[in-house]
């Protein structure tokens, strides 16, 4: 509630000042009645017209209060000044003074308030010594008191606000250095990537090329060496494809050992995964929505891995009593995919550092899809990825 209002309050300053100015004009404008309607001694011998120009002055500057907190300080004090001089004693306009410096307190450095503070007192004293022949020690205390209050009131403010302005900026260099270290470790991954797919390339690419050549030597003089030289070939072939995808698991593992190598998972071993994650403990239904397409290799790779990534952020994280729900839903160019929990580990699953939501993003881009990953609304966590399918996904997978 009192988030809302302080929301609201910043974006009309405006009506804000007036309210809250509202009651200290109220007053001013009994006192001029009491002042116009009263005996002629109110009016101190001068006449009616000073004091309505008196309270404008007085009144007026105090909207600016909070763009020019020091000009505003100045004009309430040097016209109360004035005040004193010609001798008119002070007035319900003069809280000016005490609001102007609470405004310096509250919006201005240490140095300035102390300055603010010290000129309020001077005007109370001021004010006491012409207002009574005797003076009372302790009646200037009480009002002493009184402005200091109003002086530490603004202090405080002040240091409340700055308090609550170094937590957002803060939090907004967190997130700032969040999303930096997401982008780095997609940066450093890719790079790893190449850099080690470049060796292994390089390598079985150069025993592929020197196999060709000596096969085409021998293709006419010795038959069977070509044939040995293409069995070579198709080897070598095999074993850096094998190694890149081991390679690429590697990446993946995190220090976790690397599983034997096998033929790489596609939509139809989808009802084995969700039967896996069923067996450990979280319950998980799939639907399938709409008339399924073919999709290539890869890309029902990239389904299976973010289905995967997505049910495993559930069970390190969603707590017990959590369950899932994968939904897939074909369309004419898009498929459309959801998996998501009722858990409670939404904060957690997308921790800075964590590579996981990182991957899920490269893999989709990859066929030009995308992913949101984001709480749910009373619990849980969503991700959403979208792929484009038929002509246009395989066009931009190409």
């Amino acid at each position: 509630m009192f988030g809302r209002l302080r929301a609201r309050s910043r974006r009309h300053p405006g009506v804000v000042d007036v309210l809250w100015l509202a009651p200290f004009m109220l007053a001013s404008l009994g006192t001029l009645a009491m002042i116009a309607f009263g005996p002629d001694s109110y009016k101190g011998g001068l006449g009616f017209w000073v004091y309505p120009v008196m309270g404008l002055v007085l009144v007026a500057p105090l909207f600016w209060r909070r763009s020019r907190p020091l000009t505003v300080f100045a004009i309430v004090s040097v016209a109360s000044f004035g005040q004193w001089l010609a001798g008119v004693d002070p007035l319900p306009f003069n809280v000016a003074v005490l609001i102007a410096m609470y405004a310096v307190a509250s919006l201005r450095s240490l140095p300035w308030a102390v300055a603010a503070g010290l000129v309020a007192e001077l005007g109370l004293a001021l004010s006491f010594g012409r207002m009574t022949t005797d003076p009372d020690p302790t009646s200037f205390a009480s009002a002493s008191v009184f402005v200091v209050a109003i002086w530490i009131a603004g202090i405080y403010a002040n240091t409340r606000r700055r308090y609550l302005e170094s937590l957002e900026e803060r939090a907004e260099r967190a997130e700032h250095e969040r999303d930096q270290q997401a982008r780095l470790a997609a940066a450093a991954e890719r790079a790893r990537i190449a850099r080690e797919l470049h060796d292994v390339v390089a390598h079985n690419v150069s025993v592929i090329i020197v196999q060709a050549d000596g096969a085409s030597y021998a293709i006419d003089s010795d038959p069977e060496q070509a044939r040995m030289a293409m069995q070579a070939i198709a080897a070598t072939g095999r074993q850096a494809l094998a190694e890149m995808r081991r390679m690429v698991g590697v990446l993946r593992t995190d220090g976790v050992a690397v599983e034997e190598y096998a033929p790489q998972p596609s939509l139809s071993q989808l009802d084995e995964l969700v039967a896996q994650v069923r067996s450990s403990g979280l319950p998980v239904d799939l639907r399938v929505v709409g008339v399924p397409q073919e999709l290539p290799e890869g890309e029902q790779l990239t389904v299976y891995r973010i289905v995967q990534e997505a049910l495993t952020n559930t069970l390190k994280h969603g707590g017990p009593g959590a369950s899932a729900l994968v939904e897939m839903e074909y369309g004419l160019r898009e498929l459309l995919l959801r998996v998501t929990d009722d858990g409670r580990g939404a904060a957690v699953a997308g921790r800075p550092g964590g590579h996981g939501l990182v991957g899920m993003r490269e893999r989709a881009a990859m066929f030009g899809g995308s992913i949101e990953a984001r709480p749910r609304l009373g619990g849980g966590f969503q991700v959403t990825a979208r792929l484009p399918i038929g002509e246009t996904g395989r066009s931009r997978a190409a």
